[in-house]
């Protein structure tokens, strides 16, 4: 799950005139948000107080909701974030990508597993290399199932158990790939001559 708030800095305020008060607020006061999941938001205030906002129910701990029940510029403020894609929307959290650290967006029930932000995610077609080995390879399916589920026929034993799989997670998605490196379209038919071969995903690394 995320720990890590968006910087605290004022926002960009469109060319008008004619923003609300506590609109313009949220978008010119420094402000971090936080999400903790279930659709909450802690935001650091200029002030340094902390508040803690309910954005589906509408709701925050600060004076000026609790006492005057108005949208707040907290409330505004993670409503804000989350249309700039700086901060996950209810349902999601933002974990880092596997191979490079940047925030990845996901739901929150996929929050272990690993993710991969658009630059390292790979597809049917795309060239691949084995970290192990260095071999460059072509994706030819991507996989739901988990390494520790898939059996190697010939090596009687899972893609988990393999022997130079042993330093990669047992629970990660299964991807097939081919050798030697060739161009495969998206469901395309693979020739039979072309062995394909499973590897843990994060065993897998896009290659430039």
């Amino acid at each position: 799950m995320n720990t890590t708030a968006s910087p605290k800095t004022p926002l960009p305020v469109p060319p008008s005139n004619r923003l609300e008060a506590r609109a313009r607020r949220a978008r010119t006061e420094p402000m971090s948000v936080l999400s903790l999941g279930d659709g909450l938001y802690e935001v650091e205030s200029a002030s340094n107080h902390t508040y803690l906002v309910d954005l589906e129910g509408g709701r925050c701990t600060c004076p000026d909701h609790i006492f005057r029940e108005a949208r707040c510029k907290h409330i505004r403020r993670v409503a804000i974030e989350i249309t700039d894609g700086r901060t996950p929307p209810p349902g999601e959290v933002a974990v880092p990508c596997h191979d490079c650290g940047t925030a990845v967006f996901v739901d929150e029930d996929a929050a272990n597993a690993p993710a991969y932000c658009d630059e390292h995610a790979i597809w049917p077609g795309s060239a691949v290399r084995d970290r192990e080995t260095g071999d460059r390879l072509t994706v030819v399916d991507v996989s739901d199932l988990r390494a520790d589920a898939v059996q190697i026929g010939a090596a009687d034993c899972s893609v988990a158990d393999y022997g130079t799989n042993e330093n990669y997670e047992p629970d990660v998605p299964v991807v097939g790939a081919v050798y030697p490196h060739a161009t495969v379209a998206t469901n395309g038919v693979i020739p039979g001559s072309l062995k394909v071969y499973v590897f843990p995903r994060t065993r897998l690394e896009k290659a430039a």
